[in-house]
């Protein structure tokens, strides 16, 4: 897919100004993530994104297809692309899947370079168990789902940053946006699936 490319100057710079204090815990007045929602800067959640990365096929190979699948099943996948589909254009929900891919893949990436490893032993999550944890991991204090939360949680909120800087420097900065804009409503179509009515869905949708 081509997309506009920003400088790697600008992505880093975007990065550092974004960047909090690594595992410090959430202070009263949280900053704010890039694309909105309160920062996350305590422990990241490594058990639960080493089950989402084994369910999406390994590190070596993960798809994030092939995790939705492996959460919802192939019938409600179909449908929620569906729906996706007609809310976004079928450009955009292929650029937000193919995102999620990068967006998970590069996390590791960066992840083995901050000497960050994910246990050996994933969390006991498979299915929809997995799929109402991340919704439950992205949920913030007044029940709302934010992407980059949940990014936070899963390997840290410096490493969700350097991941948004190399894909604003890759794909350009509206991919990076369309990947948490449609990822919050998806996050949230699964909540309501789910039985959980009281989440909320995202200013960015």
């Amino acid at each position: 897919m081509k997309m506009t490319k920003i400088s790697a100057a600008v992505a880093v710079s975007f990065g550092l100004l974004l960047s909090g204090a690594a595992f410090a815990a959430d202070s009263a007045m949280p900053t704010m993530n890039w694309f909105g929602g309160p920062t996350y800067n305590g422990a990241p959640a490594l058990p639960v994104t080493a089950a989402l990365v084994k369910a999406g096929g390994g590190a070596q190979h993960f798809s994030f297809s092939t995790a939705l699948v492996s959460m919802l099943g192939e019938k409600t996948v179909n449908a929620e692309v569906a729906k996706l589909t007609k809310q976004y254009g079928k450009q955009k929900v292929t650029d937000f899947v193919n995102g999620m891919t990068f967006d998970v893949n590069a996390g590791l990436k960066r992840a083995t370079e901050a000497g960050v490893k994910l246990p050996a032993a994933p969390a006991d999550l498979k299915g929809a168990k997995l799929a109402e944890t991340l919704v439950t991991a992205g949920t913030t204090s007044d029940g709302t789902f934010w992407s980059g939360y949940l990014f936070d949680k899963a390997l840290s909120h410096p490493i969700h940053n350097q991941v948004m800087a190399d894909v604003d420097v890759k794909f350009g900065h509206a991919s990076d946006e369309n990947t948490h804009r449609i990822l919050n409503q998806a996050m949230y179509d699964v909540a309501q699936a789910l039985g959980h009515k009281s989440v909320k869905l995202a200013s960015l949708h």
